[in-house]
């Protein structure tokens, strides 16, 4: 099945950044709406420039068409009609003069330089727009001002204003630049979205790709990490860590079948062949009382190795973590090691206990006790002295931010290139394999610790052997509860 699965995803068809499949991805729509937000800022931002400048050039010709009419007052009133004419009829031939217009009360043209306005300009008052055309050009009113007219004594009339020519060809320039910079922002920000998704989505398709490969049996296989730390980084290497695990998990399950078929098949042989023996040469309801109980005591050997790898199986799966708590450690390793001072003495050997009072952790008690329990139970089994008193030290004290449970026996130890290797099931030394047990002790002491998000160090206690179990200590909230 597998096999068939891996051929169809290398005989399958890598995945095309097509258009459609583009605009669907949540990078392009992102800068599809970052792209609208500019967009929308830039033409507000124009807008309000543009909208200023007209209105500060509108300003500008009211100023100065203010001062014209003041200046043009003041004319008319030191040296009457006569001097405001001559002055008008002055400026009005300047080059890049304003407009200038007197008319008598009925509306005739005295003197300026308009030519023509619109019939009902001059019937207006105060400062207004509208069309004119220049004295000496045609009649036609293709030109607009800002005018202002002005009644002098008599009923004459005073118009001045300016051309807004300048204020058009401004506007003119501001909308082409308003409408260029929208279009450039629009292209940029196209040219941008399609970049930023072709590489997004080039990477989702490689971790896509990547993940067939696993799901089709490449279980070695990992995800593509770019090194740039972003969101994709982290996910692929969040990814990567599970995959690591469930791979050890998936070695673990194999090493475990395979130490099943090779570590217990001599039990298994030797329960038959008791049974068998007892079949053929038991004589009398004594002998075969003997045989029964003998295949009992190795059937129930047998139970506590499947109990064992049960229980390491649970606990690499995390499903007891949900039962953890805060509990007092100093209290449980006084009391687990209470419980073995008798059969240390009866071994001869000295069992001292150092603990540091008010140590809390956050886990199970029972599992950290049977944790210890195994270390002490080796330390008893395996730890006797050749070389004088057999003594066994348990100690526990806080390091920093941990909690530092360690077991110390002065027996032959544990030589420094095998000490990785006991950690794992079935695993047993030479010189140990006289002694009962099937090798699961320290891989269930490592499995609780590794579910209390600690770590196990086997150490040179010259002579014998230090086992240090290290936990993280419980916060005080968490003690607390």
């Amino acid at each position: 099945m597998i096999s068939s699965t891996a051929a169809h995803v290398r005989n399958a068809r890598r995945p095309s950044i097509g258009v459609a499949k583009l605009f669907r991805t949540t990078a392009f729509k992102l800068s599809f709406a970052y792209l609208a937000v500019f967009a929308t800022i830039a033409f507000v931002g124009l807008g309000y420039v543009a909208w200023n400048a007209s209105r500060a050039l509108d300003d500008q010709i009211a100023s100065t068409l203010d001062a014209e009419i003041n200046g043009l007052s003041e004319q008319y009133s030191a040296g009457g009609l006569r001097r405001l004419i001559s002055t008008v009829e002055r400026r009005a031939g300047e080059p890049g003069a304003s407009l200038y217009l007197v008319t008598t009360p009925a509306g005739e043209h005295i003197v300026g330089n308009v030519g023509a306005l619109s019939p009902d300009l001059l019937a207006a008052t105060g400062q207004i727009e509208g069309a004119y055309a220049r004295r000496g050009e045609s009649d036609s009113l293709d030109h607009d001002a800002i005018m202002r007219i002005f009644t002098l004594p008599g009923g004459f009339r005073l118009l001045v204003g300016r051309d807004v020519v300048e204020r058009d060809r401004l506007r003119s320039v501001i909308g082409r630049t308003f409408l260029s910079s929208l279009a450039l922002v629009v292209i940029l920000g196209v040219l941008g979205g399609w970049f930023v998704a072709t590489r997004v989505l080039k990477r989702v398709d490689d971790m896509t790709e990547s993940a067939r490969r696993i799901m089709a049996g490449d279980l070695d296989g990992r995800l593509q990490v770019a090194g740039n730390g972003d969101e994709l980084d982290r996910l692929a290497e969040s990814l990567n860590a599970m995959l690591s695990r469930m791979g050890a998990l998936m070695q673990g399950l194999r090493e475990v079948s395979d130490n099943i078929a090779h570590d217990l098949r001599t039990p298994l042989t030797r329960l038959r062949n008791q049974a068998d023996e007892a079949l053929r040469s038991a004589k009398g309801p004594d002998a075969l009382r003997a045989a029964l109980e003998a295949v009992i005591e190795e059937s129930d050997g047998l139970i506590r190795v499947f109990d064992a790898l049960l229980m390491i199986a649970r606990l690499e799966a995390g499903t007891i973590r949900r039962t953890m708590m805060a509990f007092d450690v100093s209290a449980t390793v006084r009391e687990v090691g209470e419980l073995y001072e008798a059969l240390a003495s009866e071994r001869g050997m000295v069992l001292s206990i150092d603990v540091e009072p008010g140590l809390k952790m956050l886990g199970n008690r029972e599992l950290a006790g049977q944790a210890l329990a195994n270390l002490i139970d080796n330390a008893v089994k395996y730890g006797v002295s050749t070389q004088g008193t057999s003594e066994i030290r348990i100690s526990a004290m806080r390091d920093g931010e941990e909690i530092r449970l360690a077991v110390a026996d002065r027996g032959p130890g544990i030589p420094e290139e095998a000490r990785t290797r006991v950690l794992e099931r079935f695993v047993r030394l030479e010189e140990s394999r006289s002694l009962p047990g099937f090798g699961l002790g320290l891989s269930l002491i490592e499995a609780v610790v590794r579910l209390h998000q600690g770590r196990v160090a086997l150490e040179d206690n010259a002579p014998g052997l230090r086992v240090v179990m290290t936990f993280p200590i419980a916060e005080a909230d968490e003690a607390a509860r």
